[in-house]
């Protein structure tokens, strides 16, 4: 029986991460290459997605950046770009849209595009929200559970609902 295979074929490789990495992956991401998908979807050299992330449209991604679990990148609304060496952590969402007008209106106003963009060596943490129009700079710290909706201009800190600058984040660079 074919389910009776596809749960061996699983719990062989869900063996294989564990005993290797110390981690159990779900179903996926076992027979899924992080960095294969990311190959398949045009981004860039030495670039990981999870085979449970969610990419919709015109999503860009560079070199040397990690993109974790549960993440959402959605460029169906305009172009979604991320920069190199960057860390999108787990849970992250990123848009390019949205429909508060529209649904607010009743249907009558339309839905809202605009281009997002995160620069190099940026720091997204764990279940952040990024709204459609939003430009991050380069080296960036987004705090965890911050919903961005205004712009970050490069070597800042920021967190929070709604995430405000809290300090810079040249201390980081260089770190051995």
């Amino acid at each position: 029986m074919l389910l009776d295979k596809l749960q061996g074929f699983f719990f062989t490789r869900a063996k294989f991460y564990l005993t290797k990495y110390n981690r159990v992956l779900p179903f996926g991401d076992t027979i899924v290459d992080r960095w294969d998908k990311a190959k398949f979807l045009g981004f860039g050299e030495n670039t990981s997605i999870y085979d449970n992330s969610l990419v919709l449209g015109n999503v860009y991604v560079a070199n040397n950046t990690w993109i974790g679990p549960n993440t959402l990148l959605d460029g169906s609304g305009g172009c979604l770009e991320i920069g190199a060496h960057c860390s999108i952590s787990a849970g992250v969402q990123i848009y390019t849209h949205d429909t508060v007008k529209r649904s607010l209106s009743g249907g009558k106003a339309a839905i809202e595009y605009a281009n997002t963009k995160i620069g190099n060596n940026c720091y997204v943490g764990p279940n952040v929200v990024i709204v459609k129009g939003v430009t991050i700079g380069d080296n960036v710290v987004i705090g965890a559970n911050s919903l961005v909706t205004k712009s970050i201009s490069s070597n800042l800190v920021a967190y929070g609902t709604p995430a405000k600058v809290i300090g810079k984040s040249l201390k980081y660079q260089g770190i051995k």
